[in-house]
């Protein structure tokens, strides 16, 4: 907590959105944000909150609780009681003693206690991003008692909550561009390996075939040729290794499956003509193989939507079935004839889907028709 007092007026106002305004990366935002909302409205305790898909928050800042306090609070917190009220009514909150609200439900042990709270959502059009929370706002005046916060506080809070919400999605755009651009990065990577493997193969297998032809009449040749061989394949081996490192999903092990959907497709939505939209209902978290499965079929079936079909809209929708779940890919584009499979197969990866839903117990249906689009449909069980 500072020692500083509060700065009021326009001053402290401006203060707070130029402090928002100078940072790009998203957590650095939402901290700023935090803060200055504390600072503004001299409370003891400031967080905020960002939803994610599974009833908790993909993000949860504090301010005002010590570090070695954070850690014994435990978990994030779910969106419950009060957290859940403002983000699906979408409406501020302010209340005299939060504990005695009907819908408060407790805290862990190590939670500091909390008593006048305000509660604000952060909104960007009609959907809601965040949260704002603020609680044990100081009194200046301590022989009169706790003050807690009042409509103007509410007032200000909801303006700084406006300001927050484009800080937050110009902080987005900028992480979803830098994004792209590794994307396309790590597309030339794969690209350029692809080719290096390739012609490391292809030099293999002509020497391993030299080796094989002087095995009888030059036996000390063919141990140099085989010694190439082994160098060759040692080659291969590191630069494929690399390529596994370098382009592993890292994002599904800290977003999940639905939130690195979500976050590619809108990146490729911005970057190409086509509209590319995302859609998913009830899924619940999957084994780590088949989230990963998941997401390699649905980055190979966008980029032949994207690349070769000629399509002008791309519908992807994630769903739960059963226990597990079903991924469906849809473009408008050119289609192909399925009798056609297996030229078309090598051409747009078929073949490497096909394995990838098959390596983790799941299936792949291919749906195409010349003039009327394709659809990729992957299903797996679950565990």
């Amino acid at each position: 907590m500072t020692d500083r007092p509060p700065r009021t007026g326009l001053a402290a106002v401006s203060t707070a959105l130029l402090a928002m305004s100078r940072h790009l990366e998203v957590r650095d935002v939402l901290k700023t944000i935090t803060a200055s909302a504390r600072e503004l409205l001299d409370a003891e305790y400031a967080a905020l909150g960002v939803p994610d898909d599974h009833g908790g928050f993909a993000q949860f800042v504090v301010d005002g609780v010590s570090e070695q306090q954070w850690k014994a609070i435990g978990p994030l917190p779910r969106q419950h009681g009060v957290l859940a009220a403002m983000l699906q009514e979408a409406r501020p909150e302010r209340l005299a003693d939060v504990r005695k609200d009907p819908r408060f439900e407790g805290w862990p042990s190590a939670h500091p206690e909390l008593t006048d709270f305000l509660g604000m959502p952060i909104r960007d059009g009609e959907e809601t991003i965040g949260a704002l929370f603020l609680a044990n706002k100081h009194c200046p005046a301590p022989q009169e008692g706790r003050c807690g916060f009042t409509a103007e506080d509410e007032e200000l809070l909801g303006i700084l909550a406006q300001h927050a919400a484009i800080a937050l999605a110009n902080a987005r755009l900028h992480e979803r561009s830098r994004e792209l651009t590794i994307a396309e990065e790590r597309s030339r990577l794969a690209h350029e390996l692809h080719d290096a493997v390739s012609q490391k193969l292809f030099s293999l297998r002509l020497t391993a075939q030299a080796a094989a032809a002087l095995v009888d009449r030059d036996p000390a040749r063919a141990k140099g040729e085989l010694q190439q061989v082994a160098a060759l394949a040692a080659e291969a081996a590191d630069e494929l290794r690399a390529a596994v490192v370098e382009l592993r999903p890292a994002a599904l092990d800290e977003d999940g499956l639905v939130h690195t959907l979500r976050t590619q497709i809108q990146v490729l939505d911005r970057a190409h003509t086509a509209r590319v939209t995302f859609d998913s209902c009830g899924v619940r978290a999957l084994p780590a193989t088949q989230e990963e499965a998941l997401l390699r079929v649905a980055q190979e079936a966008l980029h032949n939507a994207l690349r070769h079909s000629g399509a002008g809209k791309v519908a992807v929708s994630l769903a739960r079935r059963g226990q597990g779940a079903v991924l469906s890919v849809t473009d408008d584009g050119k289609g192909f004839e399925p009798r056609t499979v297996r030229r078309a197969g090598r051409h747009l990866g078929l073949v490497s889907m096909h394995d990838r839903a098959g390596g983790v117990g799941g299936t792949l249906t291919v749906r195409s028709t010349p003039g009327k689009g394709t659809t990729i449909e992957m299903e797996v069980p679950g565990g």
